[in-house]
């Protein structure tokens, strides 16, 4: 029997150890406590029957102020689970949803386990939500009071009503993030923590679920009904001051995308009591007939509220088609259009009802408000862009782009940006955001053909792009916005290379080629034959950190004829299947080549690429279509570099410095279609350093202690060669001692941004 006791969150300190990524196989079970002394005794006794035959660990987080931790203690030094309390001091019990994440970093398992401790979480479920979690491949199992047969009979129906009606107010807040949960407020989940970043989470009060969601929204998640019990011992910790904390986390995750309405609602406010100063001035002053006093305020309130608009509300959307003078313009007629509809209000209410014509002024203003917000951010600031997407990408580098980024899916967020490192815009004239500075390429036949403008700040870069770019968003990613993330990452310290990977446990395998060798299909076949061992992370780029760590970089993946036979065909539609047929020969290696080609004869090339590419566009599909059980995983520690190439068979060990030299040419070769060759130099240098240089050094860093095979083959065979020199892949990595970060100075390592800080 043993218990492991930690006292004043001794435990939260220690870093998190690796773990089987299978529920099955092991759970940390985080209980926040808040003077539970009568129910802790049968929660453990209950755990323990429940769960025999799975390895667990139970971490109280306490905020007791009885004897709770004592029971703790002498409790678990009787089971067999480890049992870990933290007590933390009066100065940190900030709500039961920090709490949880007190747990989540003190945890040793990748698979999480959060309920209460009052036993109206019946520890039985615990098995159903595994088994869920396995036969579903979710990240996330949620146990639900409000699914079909799910209960709530634990509840007063005072409680009940409440619960049903804030799941229902939660939904019409987030329902794109809720869309396939029906009881978001509940605190029993189950929870594979390497697919969300513990650190972002900020939960205030007691709704941690409702954090996890609305900022993880790539998360897999599926359901079990439970029957909410009555409490065993103790008194509810439900309260008024609890159920405003829910409405502050609410607003707090909401708002960020309503920020510009808030904004110009506050400058409408200072414009209004403008407005009414010149108002006065003008009639009771200058003795002025209200009426006509009213169009002269209008035009001095018009430009106080344009030039806080411009400046602030709209901060940011400068991409609009509309320059600053035309933008000023169509405010002025904006407000002056409105103009007429307030002076009969204006007349009703005063001539008509009797109202001061102050008082009036100020009715009429505030009734046009959400009207005049909704022209300028549709018509004026944003014409015809419709949706602004924004994407965060592992909250190193943020991207916004009035055009979606297919790529960049997986890292999409509803979380409003409002400083981005990337902002992306397909305006109609790129040449008219030239400045001395900007980095330009432009062939014919200009702005109707691929032409781009790249102006670069201290905290924002802003990309402009031409229409015909905007007509395939995979050029617009891969030819132009990929090219600039390389090098973004490079000055933040990471390294994004050319690269597939995939993971066994918590340690990956990183595979590459020359472009076109066959990466994808290696890993799609090794998927395919071992989907319950084998995680994916990437297909064709990389996240590679200085400390030999690699985060998923997870694009959909083009396929082509040959790659398909890896997957089942029946996974794709007939049409998808038919159009394959043409998509893969204009996508295919020959197909590159003879692009590569054009592109050496001064045609243009570009434009040539993109004509095609929206017409054709290439079959792109993310894994878990291709191989449906495919798991995607945030990161790894990279334990194995396989260069696999094609031609008669070879097979040899890689040096230190030759396998950091494959991986950068590699990655160099990624970028060899216009117009990056044309632009290398501008983009690969930062105040005057040579990136590639501190490029180098995380590579090397990186891969310094990591084994590397060179495997050649002739008929498409890697994945099986692989798995074979790597069949002892599953024994344990030896340890590695910790690897230096390496020495950019000179070179600027940004902190990066977090959008929900916006909040």
């Amino acid at each position: 029997m043993k218990a492991d006791i930690a006292s004043h969150s001794v435990a939260a300190e220690q870093p998190s150890t690796s773990s089987p990524t299978s529920p099955q196989s092991f759970l940390s079970i985080i209980i926040p406590t808040r003077n539970e002394a009568g129910n802790i005794e049968p929660l453990l006794n209950r755990l323990e029957r429940a769960l025999k035959g799975i390895d667990f660990e139970v971490i109280f987080v306490d905020d007791s102020t009885d004897d709770t931790p004592d029971v703790i203690r002498a409790k678990g030094a009787q089971i067999a689970p480890d049992v870990t309390v933290i007590e933390r001091p009066p100065e940190r019990r900030n709500g039961l949803g920090m709490a949880v994440v007190e747990g989540m970093r003190a945890a040793r398992s990748e698979w999480i386990v959060v309920m209460d401790g009052d036993l109206q979480h019946p520890p039985e479920v615990i098995r159903e939500m595994v088994d869920e979690a396995q036969a579903a491949q979710a990240d996330l199992v949620v146990a639900s009071r409000l699914s079909e047969g799910g209960s709530t009979a634990g509840l007063s129906w005072q409680r009940n009503l409440l619960s049903r009606g804030l799941a229902l107010g939660m939904h019409i807040c987030f329902p794109q993030n809720l869309r396939d949960i029906s009881d978001p407020l509940t605190g029993f989940f189950l929870l594979r923590r390497s697919q969300i970043s513990v650190d972002q989470l900020r939960p205030e009060g007691f709704k941690i679920l409702l954090e996890v969601m609305i900022r993880n929204p790539h998360l897999k998640v599926a359901e079990v009904p439970f029957e909410f019990g009555k409490r065993h011992s103790g008194t509810s910790k439900a309260n008024s001051s609890e159920m405003l904390r829910l409405m502050r986390q609410t607003l707090r995750l909401r708002l960020p995308a309503l920020q510009p309405l808030f904004r110009f609602l506050s400058v409408g406010v200072s414009g209004i009591i403008v407005n009414s100063v010149l108002l006065f001035v003008f009639t009771e002053l200058l003795g002025i007939y209200y009426l006509l006093s009213a169009v002269f305020a209008t035009q001095g309130s018009t430009l106080w509220n344009f030039a806080w608009t411009e400046s602030w509300v709209f901060r940011g959307r400068a991409q609009s088609p509309l320059n600053f003078w035309q933008r000023m313009a169509g405010f002025f007629a904006m407000n002056n259009a409105l103009l007429v509809l307030r002076g009969p209000i204006l007349a009703l209410l005063v001539a008509q009802l009797g109202m001061n014509y102050l008082l009036a002024n100020l009715v009429s203003l505030g009734a046009l408000t959400v009207m005049r917000y909704a022209i300028a951010d549709r018509l004026i600031w944003n014409a015809a862009r419709g949706q602004v997407y924004h994407y965060n990408i592992h909250d190193i580098i943020l991207v916004r782009s009035t055009h979606r980024l297919p790529e960049l899916g997986y890292f999409r967020t509803s979380a409003f940006i409002d400083e981005p490192d990337y902002d992306v815009a397909v305006v109609a004239d790129p040449a008219k955001y030239r400045t001395p500075e900007s980095i330009v390429y432009d062939e014919m036949p200009g702005r109707f053909g691929f032409s781009i403008v790249i102006n670069s700040g201290e905290t924002t870069t802003k990309v402009y792009a031409s229409p015909l770019v905007g007509k395939s968003p995979h050029v617009l990613y891969t030819n132009v916005i990929e090219p600039l993330l390389r090098w973004s990452f490079v000055r933040k310290g990471y390294a994004l290379m050319h690269g597939a990977c995939i993971a066994l446990d918590d340690r990956a395998l990183f595979i590459t080629a020359q472009t076109d060798t066959g990466k994808t299909t290696t890993i799609l076949k090794t998927i395919r034959e071992h989907t319950n061992t084998w995680q994916f992370l990437s297909d064709d780029m990389t996240i590679v950190c200085p400390d030999g760590q690699v985060m998923n970089f997870p694009k959909p993946l083009t396929i082509s004829q040959h790659t398909l036979r890896a997957v089942q065909s029946s996974v794709l539609t007939l049409r998808e299947q038919l159009f394959l047929r043409i998509q893969s020969r204009l996508h295919s290696r020959e197909g590159r080549k003879f692009a590569l080609w054009l592109s050496k004869m001064n045609l243009p090339t570009a434009t040539v690429n993109t004509v095609v590419q929206a017409i054709i566009p290439p079959p792109k599909y993310m894994v878990d279509r291709l191989i449906p059980g495919a798991h995607i995983i945030r990161g790894a520690r990279l334990s194995h570099i396989a260069v696999i190439e094609r031609g008669p068979e070879f097979e040899r060990e890689i040096g230190d410095q030759e396998k950091v030299r494959i991986l950068l040419a590699n990655a160099e070769d990624a970028y060899g279609f216009p117009p990056y060759p044309m632009l290398a130099h501008e983009l690969s240098s930062w105040k005057g350093e040579d990136l590639h240089t501190a490029e180098q050094a995380i590579v090397d860093n990186a891969i310094r202690a990591v084994p590397a095979v060179h495997i050649r083959r002739s008929n498409y065979d890697w994945y099986q060669r692989l798995l074979a020199l790597l069949g002892d892949f599953q024994a344990e990595a030896p340890a590695q001692a910790p690897i230096p970060a390496p020495s950019l100075e000179g070179i600027p390592v940004f902190v990066a941004k977090n959008p929900s800080s916006n909040a």
